[in-house]
């Protein structure tokens, strides 16, 4: 892989990871306001033309499988 592969792997994979443990904490914690606007904002990520700029991964199945992950 190269430099540039790797950097959006990086990318990809802590988004992934941020958006799991925003999942966990909305869960744990629905009445907190700032859980739902992180979750919102990795969504908006996911769905973003920056987004599948750098994959090819549909973000809609991506967004449910971890949510069915997480729950």
């Amino acid at each position: 892989m190269n430099p540039f592969e790797n950097l959006i792997n990086a990318i990809i994979l802590q988004a992934v990871k941020d958006y799991r443990k925003t999942l966990s904490r909305c869960f744990r914690h629905p009445e907190k306001l700032i859980y739902r606007e992180d979750k919102a904002a990795l969504e908006r990520f996911f769905r973003s033309g920056w987004f599948s700029f750098l994959t090819d991964i549909n973000p809609e199945m991506l967004i449910r499988k971890l949510s069915q992950e997480v729950a």
